[in-house]
């Protein structure tokens, strides 16, 4: 049985990719400083709460488990913030990540799989973007990524160090079951806030810009379901455990909705004529970014199985509905 230590395990994303794993047997240490992830989330493995930030904590984890590969979620991903805290982004995300590699480097451990964003693209030429196009960050969070994966890249040229980048494109939705969703009060993701608009967790939903030249003035969005892509993380892994070279893979449907789109599936998904605010652009918004995942569905054989925003609103609204009913039962 392989042990996969999981950064970030607590987290939206991390949860479930810690419920594949754990549903496909694979021993699981969740390592999460539970800032934005939550105990509740973790369905399988024990539970580390530490830092990335502390080199002698994760040395310790290193050091008392037998762990044959890392998942690395750890991460702040609020692109806004980046820009008015660009310190916080570069300290966590770049240092608590290098520190991961000189315990893993430490302790021999050579196999990574890195959550990476489609914002190291910036504001891309081409509309589908594929994985060898320009790195074009535009802002501290995607740069604090674009410094990680060049940091791999030269391990990887000067060791048997191996890693799968993904560069992920927009995650929504929810696990189908309903265990497990976006537990975060302060999530900026569009799907999120529009079901949290409809629940009146919130008075409106705000947005910025409609006169992109776009199909209807809206910027334009890849979206993945959040299991689909945890799925691509199992495959990442066997892929390294059998032996797999160093490789980088976009992850996404290669189609995208616009903004407008995905308000009106999520009006009709949720039955609520939720409130919309129109505002301007905000700066760094390309008007439309959209995968080419080719290559993770050739070498990797990797399917997406829910490629339907009726069905990823509907995930992601059955979770808020169960949030609001758990509340409302708590004495």
């Amino acid at each position: 049985m392989k042990t996969v230590l999981v950064t970030g395990g607590a987290g939206y994303i991390g949860s479930h990719v810690v419920k594949v794993l754990g549903e496909q047997g694979y021993k699981i240490l969740v390592y999460d400083n539970l800032s934005t992830g939550h105990e509740w989330a973790v369905l399988y493995g024990r539970l580390i709460r530490g830092d990335i930030l502390d080199y002698d904590l994760l040395s310790t984890v290193f050091e008392t488990h037998k762990i044959d590969a890392v998942v690395h979620l750890a991460a702040h991903i609020l692109v806004p913030e980046s820009v008015e805290q660009p310190l916080k982004y570069y300290w966590n995300n770049v240092t608590g990540t290098l520190n991961l590699l000189r315990a893993m480097k430490k302790y021999r451990v050579n196999k990574l799989i890195f959550s990476s964003t489609a914002a190291v693209y910036g504001i891309p030429f081409a509309i589908h973007v594929k994985e060898d196009d320009d790195i074009r960050s535009i802002n501290p969070y995607g740069r604090s990524k674009a410094m990680v994966e060049q940091a791999l890249k030269d391990l990887s040229d000067s060791s048997d160090f191996k890693y799968v980048i993904l560069r992920y494109f927009n995650v929504a939705g929810a696990d189908s079951a309903g265990s497990i969703g976006e537990g975060k009060e302060d999530a900026t993701h569009l799907i999120t806030m529009c079901v949290r608009t409809a629940a009146g967790k919130r008075p409106q939903l705000d947005i910025y810009g409609i006169d992109y030249p776009t199909r209807d003035g809206s910027c334009v969005r890849d979206y993945i379901y959040v299991g689909d892509l945890a799925q691509a993380h199992i495959l990442s892994l066997e892929y390294l455990i059998n032996g797999g070279k160093s490789r980088i893979y976009n992850c996404g449907y290669g189609h995208g909705y616009s903004v407008l789109e995905v308000v009106e599936v999520a009006r009709k998904v949720t039955g609520v004529d939720f409130p919309v605010l129109r505002l301007n652009r905000r700066f760094g918004d390309p008007p439309e970014l959209v995968a080419d995942a080719s290559r993770l569905k050739e070498e990797l054989k990797w399917q997406a199985e829910h490629d339907d925003l009726h069905y990823i609103i509907d995930t992601a609204w059955r979770w808020e509905l169960k949030n609001i009913e758990s509340r409302n039962h708590v004495i």
